[in-house]
């Protein structure tokens, strides 16, 4: 039975979306293990051919692997175009470094000991720098690939492979059926490390889960004085004038008052407003710290929902402050219909709006744009800004909660809203993604499985 085709996107957009965070790794170490990997392919090329020689070693093999790891090292200098394939640059090489490599050595020197063990420790580190979903990935992809060559460089093995229907047979190939004892070693140490690998993001996402209770505790804590906060001051503000009215009546008949500098009774009328702007302001960023802390799947209840009605309640419910929105242009445009939660949909356009202004605060220029899309299946919503823009080695990285970069710290935040963004996004069948060129634009775009169009433009 075959799955759906919604449910094979999501799968594939899953695995692409581990395979990418393995880029994490790399800039954490991944300049130490292109340095030890282009030393080490060539010099053990000398070890295991001239000092404890092996039946089997391939020079060729090894200098592509030193000539893959090397730019790694150095991938601090790339250029902005080449940067935005550091994820799937570095995939590809502990693939072939790794599982490929190791493998084909094992196969092509019998199974040997020596290989065996070479192969383990190769699997120990494809542990420590690939997350559990890759590393199953990684492993089967590289012995599929290993066997893959040996079978067709081996013209023995080759021919007897045809010859059986696909039965390899042990007489004559190079790999005898004793040598395959390896293999409960392998697939042992394989599950080991996927295992641990689970119990190591396990305990990750439960450090997350207490840092983000520990934030949502200090925002309840936080709103109570804000709301009274905002309410004294639209108290004062409602009484404000009258008293002004009365000091202002008061020195025109000399009465025998403290005298207030006109600068500061003209600043008074306008401090009162500022107060309760500041204030709902920062209510609003409290609120979206606890939706956020609470995660995408506890909010709001599953309903069906209206594009434009959310853009609408994001845009009326935002704190703007003065000016800001004149720079954000949205109209009503193609209307389509999603099951989800509207508060969501808010507290996602909230994040956008909150990054994008700061960003365009700090280029001193541009203009946000929103606008939606409807196709058959499909919504999309497109929220782009002209800001400051994305640097290509930070844009992998946006979605992930808690990222840990000093520049992603400045000025994307601690890496909670928009790691919510793409939360909630998944738990309503949608997706988010976002593209950026830097000192030009950021753009987001949203999609939404649709369940009915709203039939208007």
């Amino acid at each position: 039975m075959f799955l759906p085709a919604q449910h094979i996107r999501h799968l594939v957009s899953y695995l692409l979306e581990r395979l990418a965070q393995n880029v994490q790794y790399y800039d954490l170490r991944g300049k130490y293990i292109g340095i030890v990997a282009a030393i080490g392919f060539p010099l053990y090329y000398y070890v295991w051919h001239d000092l404890y020689p092996q039946p089997y070693e391939n020079l060729t093999l090894r200098l592509i692997g030193s000539a893959l790891f090397t730019p790694l090292i150095f991938s601090a200098y790339w250029p902005s175009w080449a940067v935005r394939f550091k994820a799937v640059y570095w995939n590809v090489a502990i693939l072939y470094g790794l599982p490929f490599f190791f493998t084909f050595m094992l196969l092509m020197n019998g199974g040997s000991a020596v290989w065996v063990q070479s192969l383990l420790v190769a699997i120990f580190v494809m542990v420590l720098v690939l997350n559990a979903i890759s590393l199953l990935l990684h492993f089967l992809a590289g012995v599929g690939l290993a066997w893959l060559t040996y079978v067709a460089i081996s013209t023995e093995a080759s021919f007897q492979l045809v010859q059986n229907a696909g039965f390899l047979m042990a007489k004559d190939a190079a790999i005898t059926v004793q040598t395959w004892y390896f293999l409960p070693i392998v697939f042992f140490a394989i599950l080991i490390g996927v295992a641990t690998n689970f119990s190591t993001e396990i305990a990750q996402k439960e450090r997350e889960r207490a840092i983000l209770d520990a934030a949502g505790s200090i925002a309840h804590e936080l709103r109570t004085p804000l709301l009274g906060i905002s309410a004294g001051a639209a108290g004062v503000k409602a009484h404000l004038p009258a008293l002004l009215h009365a000091y202002r009546l008061a020195q025109e008949n000399k009465l025998d008052i403290s005298p207030i500098r006109t600068a500061h009774l003209n600043a008074m009328e306008e401090v009162m407003s500022r107060i309760e702007m500041e204030a709902r302001y920062a209510n609003t960023m409290v609120d979206m710290l606890i939706v956020s802390a609470r995660g995408a799947r506890a909010q709001g209840r599953v309903e069906t929902c209206a594009i434009n009605r959310c853009i609408e309640q994001a845009m009326q419910r935002y704190p703007f402050a003065t000016g800001e929105r004149q720079l954000v242009d949205w109209r009503p445009g193609a209307d389509f219909m999603f099951r989800g939660s509207e508060l969501q949909v808010v507290h996602v356009l909230f994040n956008l709006m909150k990054n994008a202004l700061r960003h365009l605060q700090q280029a001193g220029k541009g203009q946000i744009s929103i606008r939606t899309e409807a196709s058959a299946y499909w919504g999309t919503l497109i929220f782009r800004d002209t800001g400051t823009g994305v640097p290509p080695d930070i844009l992998p990285h946006i979605f992930t909660r808690f990222y840990t970069t000093q520049t992603v710290h400045e000025e994307w935040g601690a890496g909670i809203g928009l790691a919510f963004c793409k939360e909630a996004m998944k738990s309503m069948g949608g997706n988010i993604r976002c593209r950026s060129d830097v000192g030009e634009y950021t753009e987001f775009v949203i999609t939404f499985p649709i369940t009915d169009l709203g039939g208007h433009q």
